[in-house]
């Protein structure tokens, strides 16, 4: 399948000559580690629902990777074609990118926390050919989940699972010697990708509360992963920790390719369970740990208790929300690790990051200083640049800004000098340091994941009993935000409870952390003198509101 991107001949010439693309894509990288560190340990899983332990070197990894390419091809995959997983921090996921890419494929990760009203839109928007989940996973069928939606997605030719006899993954790529059947050296050789060929899409909600796929080429990708590891002076010698998942862009970009390419060995947990964190890090000794707040909480408090259990931390990489004051401090008294803060998108993964001898108070107080290869701009609504100080719209160009809106190209937003419109809010100071102010879009962060408000808001509005609602965050200091409704009721309803509420978005398969986690019944919702719903003062009244509102 031809995938047609924004890219431009300009962009490309100019992003060469800084010498921000090289053109190798991960299969690349890997090779070189299997060539010098065949048998170092490339990637260990723990999986929490078995507490087992699966250990991979590069050399197996690469065998598992080969295979599976092999196979992804003998199953009909062409160049071009998109390959979806809905997969937990497993090293199939990793090893099924990797693959993807060995044939000229596009993986698109899915989040484990979709339902089918979301994964209809996406599959079929993808036209998908394969569809990798696990059989269970935290005491979700996504297997019958995946067939039901497979009698509705006629270009989803096959649905494997991971863990059960039927469609079994294992059966139809791993135990099959696919590698034996073809000349994956020839086949490899064929499908070969460009540093500018799409290698991923990955879905992300806007203003318009549908997904909208973001697609990165190995450029974009490799581009940020080769400064990112420089500014923190990573090495083959450090070990990650990524409970995170694979499938956000966080998780991706440092827990999937950042590894591979600094040699490294990854260490991913499927779900969090803080109290195994605690045992896998003693267990491991990972150097590095990223995630959103609540991980850094979760980490923080658990080393009032087991600080010696932690003590091999030595940087946790904080994004997805502002870090409160509180927990730096509570870290700093039990851990050796540096607290860096960060700032990114799906579209171009972390901008900005405060740098590893930066005072502390930085990672409270700024999101960071741009990475190479990229820069940001503060304007107020005329497009004017703001002083350093003033709060505007942000923007942001360079290396790693995506490639375009899968099937959406009119959506991509960049201007003719490569200024991509972020819809947040921020502003500069002296040194070059941003400072996330607020957004302009209509969504909500919690725990690092943005919520498709207009989405949620649509669905809602169908609900027997509701008249008007509208949407908003409350910050929460471990989360960033929760997510309130405040609604009218239809004349005759005297009563409506958040129990009906997520009830009834569950009826229609919507995305559990989706759910608002607090309601309120309101006569009325405060209007513009045109009748817009002014959110504005929404947020002023939850952010004002008890706790449990």
């Amino acid at each position: 399948m031809a995938i047609h991107t924004n890219m431009t001949p300009a962009r490309r010439e100019a992003m060469v000559a800084l010498g921000a693309w090289n053109d190798m894509t991960i299969a690349d990288y890997l090779d070189k580690a299997v060539a010098s560190k065949g048998e170092k340990t490339a990637i260990i899983t723990y999986r929490m629902a078995d507490g087992s332990r699966t250990a991979l070197s590069y050399r197996e990894l690469n065998g598992q990777v080969t295979r599976m390419a092999a196979g992804l091809a003998g199953l009909g995959v062409e160049k071009g074609d998109i390959v979806s997983c809905q997969l937990s921090n497993w090293w199939q996921m990793t090893a099924l990118h990797v693959a993807c890419v060995r044939i000229g494929a596009v993986l698109n990760p899915l989040m484990p926390i979709f339902r089918e009203h979301e994964l209809r839109f996406m599959l079929s928007m993808a036209e998908s050919k394969v569809l990798v989940v696990p059989k269970i996973f935290r005491n979700f069928d996504h297997a019958t989940m995946a067939h039901d939606l497979q009698k509705s997605l006629p270009t989803l030719k096959h649905v494997l699972v991971i863990g059960s006899e039927e469609d079994s993954f294992d059966k139809v790529l791993l135990e099959r010697a696919w590698e034996n059947e073809v000349d994956t050296e020839a086949l490899f050789a064929a499908r070969r990708l460009s540093g500018d060929d799409v290698v991923q899409v990955l879905y992300t909600s806007g203003t318009t509360g549908k997904p909208k796929g973001v697609m990165h080429t190995s450029n974009t990708l490799m581009s940020h992963i080769r400064p990112f590891a420089s500014r923190l002076a990573l090495g083959e010698d450090d070990t990650v920790f990524m409970p995170s998942p694979l499938a956000h862009q966080l998780g991706f970009l440092y827990g999937l390719l950042l590894p591979i390419y600094l040699k490294a060995t990854v260490v991913l947990q499927d779900t969090w369970l803080p109290e195994e964190a605690v045992r896998i890090i003693a267990t491991e000794q990972p150097s590095l740990m990223l995630g959103s707040t609540p991980f850094l909480a979760d980490i923080a408090e658990y080393a009032l208790k087991h600080g010696p259990d932690l003590q091999s931390l030595k940087l946790f990489l904080c994004a997805g929300a502002p870090i409160p004051s509180p927990l730096v401090e509570k870290a700093a008294k039990n851990l050796p690790t540096r607290i860096l803060s960060a700032w990114g998108m799906t579209e171009n993964g972390a901008v900005t990051t405060t740098l590893p001898d930066d005072a502390p108070a930085l990672a409270i107080h700024t999101d960071g200083v741009p990475l190479p290869y990229m820069e940001l701009k503060v304007t107020d609504i005329e497009d004017n640049p703001l002083p350093p100080g003033q709060e505007g719209l942000l923007y942001v160009r360079g290396a790693s800004l995506f490639v375009g809106y899968f099937k959406q190209p009119e959506l991509y937003g960049v201007d003719d000098e490569g200024w991509f419109a972020t819809g947040d809010l921020a502003r500069l100071n002296d040194q070059g340091y941003v400072r996330i102010t607020g957004r302009s879009k209509d969504v909500v962060i919690r725990g690092g994941e943005k919520h498709p408000i207009v989405d949620i808001e649509n669905t809602l509005y169908q609900h027997p009993k509701i008249q008007t609602l509208a949407l908003v965050g409350k910050p929460d200091e471990r989360l960033g935000e929760r997510l309130v409704a405040y609604v009218t009721l239809k004349d005759g309803v005297d009563l409506l409870t958040l129990e009906e509420v997520c009830a009834f978005l569950s009826e229609r398969k919507m995305t559990r952390q989706y759910y608002p986690e607090f309601l309120e019944v309101v006569d009325e919702l405060p209007r513009t003198p045109s009748g817009k719903i002014q959110k504005f003062k929404l947020r002023e009244q939850a952010t004002n509101a008890p706790k449990g509102i």
